[in-house]
């Protein structure tokens, strides 16, 4: 008997592979066929595995509703493999309303590690319902989007981080004060305060970023929930000779200051690199924090004490939520505090 299945399935290959061939040199010789640039059709693909078309669209879109026996969805499949047959997005996209494109919008200044960890679980998610990421950076306004929706009707259009962009800071998939940047934020303030510092500054970037302000009310809110003063806001400048010059303002003007909580890594070890410039030492002059949990906070001396972000669960949320699909089992990791020695 399994001599005879055997035969039966070379006898199939090899009747596919003739199909297959017999139809490919057809559209060559048509002029279908142009240095590979034809398109082979669901018909193409029917003639191929001796299914009706009907069938074909059936097993190639995985169509839970048909009953199809397993032996005639890889008759089709692979005949699809061996012709090459690509899915038509533009006549899926008018049969579906829309097409299997996300288009993510995110602005100038949100780039970091977050985004980068953000887009990966995003991308992930879509790929595994059969969607494409597409990433739109830049400024934003109604008519670019416009243009964007006109071109290539996209299933949904994310905007990074837009509840801090609307002022909606509290409304964000991470709950605001439980899982969201609220809560990530009183995570360094937290944990300098149990280490016993009274006084903080929030080190930010030089360039212009839209979640600054914001930074600096959660950070101010969490300090004034532990009966301490608000954080002192500084600017952490390019190049490292200004970086230094900026601290050295900081310890002048504000000598009480003991900490500083910094916007990302990127400002944390730019404010390291001030700190070592003017002969001090962290943290035993100044204790720094930083955010986001770069890879290179590990590999300077003193390793960064940082706070680490389940990120690519949060895109993986995102996805989901734009397909209208289910989020049950998708619970991000709670934000955390990965001490080292900086602190």
């Amino acid at each position: 008997m399994a001599l005879v299945r055997l035969v039966d399935y070379l006898d199939w290959r090899c009747r596919t592979a003739r199909n297959a061939w017999r139809i490919r040199s057809h559209q060559i010789a048509s002029g279908q066929v142009m240095g590979g640039s034809g398109r082979v059709t669901l018909n193409d693909v029917a003639a191929a595995s001796g299914v009706s078309r009907a069938t074909v669209s059936f097993v190639l879109n995985d169509d839970p509703r048909q009953t199809i026996s397993v032996a005639t969805r890889e008759r089709v499949r692979q005949a699809a493999r061996e012709l090459g047959y690509v899915p038509h997005g533009i006549a899926r996209a008018l049969r579906e309303g829309a097409s299997r494109v996300v288009v993510l919008n995110i602005d100038w200044g949100l780039e970091g590690n977050y985004s980068h960890s953000f887009i990966r679980g995003l991308d992930g998610e879509l790929a595994a319902h059969d969607h494409v990421l597409l990433v739109h950076h830049g400024h934003h306004s109604p008519r670019s989007t416009q243009q964007v929706l006109d071109a290539i009707t996209p299933r949904a259009v994310i905007r990074f981080a837009e509840p801090y962009l609307t002022g909606h800071e509290l409304d964000d998939r991470g709950g605001g004060w439980k899982d969201g940047l609220a809560a990530h934020a009183a995570l360094q303030i937290r944990h300098l305060a149990e280490r016993g510092h009274a006084c903080v500054a929030l080190a930010l970037p030089d360039a212009e970023t839209p979640l600054a302000d914001v930074r600096l009310r959660f950070a101010a809110r969490t300090a004034e929930h532990l009966g301490l003063p608000a954080p002192v806001p500084f600017v952490v400048p390019r190049p490292r000779t200004a970086g230094a010059r900026a601290i050295e303002e900081l310890r002048t003007t504000h000598p009480d200051v003991t900490a500083v909580a910094a916007f990302n890594d990127d400002v944390a070890l730019r404010t390291l690199t001030a700190v070592h410039d003017l002969g001090l030492t962290v943290p035993g002059d100044l204790a720094v924090i930083g955010y986001d949990d770069t890879e290179y906070g590990a590999l300077i001396t003193p390793a960064l004490t940082t706070v680490h972000i389940d990120a690519e669960a949060h895109g993986r949320l995102a996805a989901r939520a734009a397909l209208g699909l289910d989020t049950t089992g998708l619970e991000p990791v709670p934000a955390r505090v990965i001490v080292r020695d900086s602190v």
